[in-house]
C-alpha cells in the first residue's frame, strides 16, 4: 500500500546480518544513502542473468553478453572510399570502364597507366594504387588529352560515356581514398566488450560485422504492486488511488538495461496484490524464477505493510533495510534463498523513485555488469535556497545549466510534478550546506 507521510520522518533502518523483521516502532540505524547503492550492486552483481543470442531489432537497451567479435574483414576487399576513379601508377591513364557498387567490375586486375571509373563503396581492382576524385580528374573521352585541354571534360560531367572510357589525367596521391580490407575492422578483433549497453550505434555495428544476432544479457524484473486501494486505469473512486509507480518502472528498468515480465500488450505494468501479508508472501515464492521482483508499497512500519514479515516467512537474507534519504528511506533490499533479489520500493511515487534510483538501477547494473546509467559522474555546482536535511541525503529533482542547478519546488514524497520536468536528482549530503553536488541520472 501507499506509505502514509508518517513513514518518511520516522528514525529507522538499519542492514540485516540475519532474516528478522524489524518491530514496528522500535528505531534503528539508517543505512547511509552510498553504502546502500553500493550494497545494491553488489547483491546485483552476486547472480548472473542467463546470456541470450537475440536478433537485432529486439537486442536494443540489453546488455552485450559476450565481446562482439568480428568473424569477417571490414571491408572485405579493398573499396574506393571516393566517387572518382581507381588508377594504377601515374597518369596519364586509359579508362577501360565503371565499376559501381555492389556489381561486378569491368576488370579484376589493373596495370600500369590503367584505370575505370569508381563509385563511393565498389570493389577497387587488384592493383589500385589510389583513387583519383572527380573534381581532381581530367577527362578526354575518346583521344588524348590532360588538364587543362580543351579536349578534357572536368570532373563528373554528363558529357561522360555511359562506360567511362577514355583518357584520364590528374594529381593522384597514391594510397589515397582508399579502404584497404580491413581497415576499419580485421577479422578477430574485439569489436566491443561485454557489459557494453546495446545502443543503436552499436547495433549498426554488428549489422556492418555481418551479425544478425546479438549475444546479450537482460535481467527479468517482475512487478508486485501492494494495496487493496490501487486501482490499474480511469479516475479513482474516492478513497482509491491510481498507480503511478507500476506504469514509471518498465521504462527505468529498461533504461537501466532490464525488461519486465510478464509483457502482454496492454496488461499492468505489475500484479496486483492484496494487502495481506500470506498473499504477499505467495506472491514473492511465485516469483522466485524471476531474477528482480520490485514490490511497490508495504516496505514502511505501517499496519499494512508486510513486505518484511513476507520475506521472514521465506527466509530471505536482508541486505539494506531502507536508507538515510529523502523521500524514499523505507526502503528494502534482500535476497530470497533462490537468489532473487526483491527490491522494496515505498508506496509514494516521488519516494519510489528515488529508492528505485538508490537499489532498483544499481542491483540492475551490477546484475549485467555494465555501468549504473543514473552514475553519471558529473558534478554541478547547486544555486538558490537548497538546505541539507540534519543526518539524511536529499535527492532534489533539478534544472541544469551549464555547471549550474537549481532546485524545483515539490510538495512531498507523493509528488512527481518536479521529478517529471526535472533534468537529474541533486545528491545533497547531510548536515553539508551544498556546493558542488553529484547529479543523479533521469530516465528517458
Amino acid at each position: 500500500m501507499p506509505d502514509s507521510g508518517a513513514s518518511e520522518t520516522s528514525p529507522l533502518l538499519r542492514v540485516h546480518d540475519r532474516p528478522s523483521p524489524r518491530p514496528r516502532g522500535r528505531a534503528h540505524a539508517h543505512t547511509p544513502w552510498p553504502r546502500a547503492r553500493e550494497l545494491a550492486r553488489e547483491v546485483g552483481a552476486e547472480g548472473g542473468a542467463p546470456v541470450e543470442e537475440v536478433p537485432l531489432a529486439d537486442a536494443r537497451g540489453a546488455t552485450l553478453g559476450a565481446d562482439l567479435v568480428s568473424a569477417i574483414d571490414v571491408p572485405v576487399l579493398d573499396s574506393a572510399a571516393m566517387d572518382g576513379y581507381a588508377v594504377c601508377g601515374e597518369g596519364p591513364w586509359t579508362v577501360l570502364g565503371r565499376s559501381l557498387a555492389g556489381h561486378r567490375g569491368p576488370v579484376v586486375r589493373l596495370n600500369g597507366g590503367e584505370a575505370v571509373e569508381i563509385a563511393t563503396g565498389a570493389v577497387a581492382p587488384e592493383g589500385t594504387t589510389a583513387v583519383l576524385p572527380y573534381e581532381r580528374a581530367a577527362l578526354c573521352p575518346g583521344g588524348v588529352g590532360a588538364a587543362g585541354d580543351p579536349r578534357a571534360i572536368e570532373g563528373p560531367g554528363e558529357a561522360r560515356e555511359p562506360g567511362g572510357t577514355g583518357l584520364l589525367s590528374g594529381e593522384a596521391e597514391p594510397g589515397r581514398h582508399i579502404r584497404r580490407r580491413g581497415e576499419t575492422t580485421a577479422a578477430g578483433t574485439v569489436a566491443a566488450h561485454a557489459g557494453s549497453p546495446v545502443t543503436p550505434v552499436l547495433l549498426g555495428l554488428a549489422a556492418g560485422l555481418g551479425r544478425d544476432t546479438v549475444p546479450v544479457l537482460r535481467p527479468r524484473v517482475r512487478v508486485l504492486v501492494t494495496g487493496d486501494e490501487v486501482v490499474h486505469e480511469g479516475v479513482p473512486r474516492p478513497g482509491a488511488v491510481r498507480d503511478a509507480i507500476g506504469p514509471m518502472l518498465p521504462g527505468l528498468v529498461a533504461w537501466a538495461g532490464g525488461h519486465c515480465v510478464p509483457r502482454a500488450p496492454g496488461a499492468p505494468a505489475g500484479v496486483q496484490v492484496p494487502d495481506r501479508a500470506s498473499d504477499l508472501e505467495e506472491a514473492l515464492a511465485t516469483a522466485a524464477d524471476t531474477d528482480i521482483v520490485a514490490v511497490c508499497g508495504s516496505s514502511s512500519a505501517g499496519p499494512a505493510d508486510h513486505l518484511r514479515t513476507a520475506l521472514t516467512g521465506l527466509g530471505a537474507r536482508f541486505v539494506v533495510d531502507g536508507a538515510a534519504c529523502r523521500p524514499g528511506h523505507p526502503q528494502i533490499l534482500a535476497v530470497l534463498p533462490s537468489g532473487t533479489v526483491v527490491v522494496g520500493l515505498p508506496g509514494n511515487p516521488g519516494a519510489a523513485l528515488a529508492a528505485a534510483l538508490t537499489l532498483l538501477v544499481p542491483v540492475l547494473s551490477g546484475r549485467a555488469g555494465r555501468r549504473d546509467p543514473a552514475h553519471t559522474g558529473r558534478r554541478v555546482r547547486l544555486v538558490g535556497e537548497t538546505r541539507p536535511h540534519a543526518t539524511d541525503t536529499r535527492l532534489v529533482p533539478v534544472r541544469v545549466s551549464r555547471d549550474l542547478a537549481v532546485e524545483l519546488p515539490s510538495s512531498g514524497s507523493a509528488d512527481l510534478r518536479a521529478a517529471a520536468v526535472a533534468d537529474a536528482l541533486a545528491v545533497v549530503p547531510p548536515a553539508r550546506v551544498p556546493g558542488r553536488v553529484e547529479l543523479l541520472g533521469m530516465p528517458w
